[in-house]
């Protein structure tokens, strides 16, 4: 089975954030896979070892990204290839998609696993517009997947509530949260990730100009959420409480 797992290096959410010049300073911030990622590396890793065959990364990102990727060979990928960004001067979720499908149509493609989301962006949207430049099915959210043949069997989250859906292949999902837990790399496969092969790729490779890529949207403005102000604490009596809460909360709160 020939899996491949679409993969972003991505700011660490949980780690202090900067904005500079209106955009995210890079000085001194930590970099991560994704988060929704390591899901979809995971489940690929487990559908090989369920279903033999080999398991690549695939990345759209700047050479700084190698850390991610051999980490993402460590948790037990087979290889990876990296596609240069930087390059590209304006680019978005279409340019990604556009670049990762281009690479994908000469591939003998199985499934295709993405995250959900990025957590930098929350988008959403890489991942089914890679399938649909790819002409092949798609399913977002899912939590469970079980391969018989060439038909897939898949749960997916719905509002509280999940469906199932079967698919033949090839097909792309996008992991959800809850559908594995993912594993931490080894010192062994830290080792063996060190000569696992990267293969590094441009635009020109892939028979694309700049052009091709261009952003379809652009970036009006980034800024950071505002600082939460302090809480009130009410005193008195209950009812007067009750009473002043509801003040507040028409008054101030405008939220009833």
């Amino acid at each position: 089975m020939n899996i491949f797992v679409v993969m972003k290096r991505t700011f660490d959410t949980e780690e202090k954030i900067s904005i500079s010049n209106g955009s995210i300073n890079e000085d001194g911030a930590e970099f991560i896979i994704n988060p929704y990622d390591e899901y979809a590396i995971e489940e690929a890793l487990v559908l090989r070892e369920k279903h033999g065959g080999e398991v690549t990364v695939v990345s759209f990102g700047e050479e700084d990204g190698e850390k991610e990727i051999r980490t993402a060979l460590a948790m037990g990928a087979d290889k990876a290839i990296l596609i240069d960004s930087e390059e590209v001067e304006s680019k978005d979720q279409f340019t990604t998609a556009k670049v990762l499908a281009t690479l994908l149509k000469d591939k003998d493609v199985d499934i295709i696993l993405a995250g959900n989301v990025a957590v930098d962006g929350g988008s959403g949207q890489v991942g089914p517009r890679i399938a649909e430049e790819l002409n092949i099915a798609h399913v977002t959210s899912i939590t469970k997947i079980d391969i018989d043949g060439t038909v897939a069997t898949i749960e997916r989250d719905v509002e509280g509530d999940k469906e199932v859906v079967e698919v033949s292949l090839p097909v792309l999902v996008t992991a959800q949260q809850g559908l594995n837990e993912p594993r931490y790399p080894s010192l062994p496969g830290i080792m063996k990730a060190k000569k696992k092969p990267l293969e590094r790729l441009e635009l020109d490779d892939l028979d694309l100009e700049e052009e091709d890529v261009e952003a379809k949207t652009k970036t009006v403005e980034i800024f950071l959420p505002p600082k939460k102000e302090a809480g009130k604490i009410l005193t008195g009596d209950i009812a007067a409480q009750a009473k002043e809460l509801v003040s507040l909360l028409k008054t101030e709160a405008k939220v009833i």
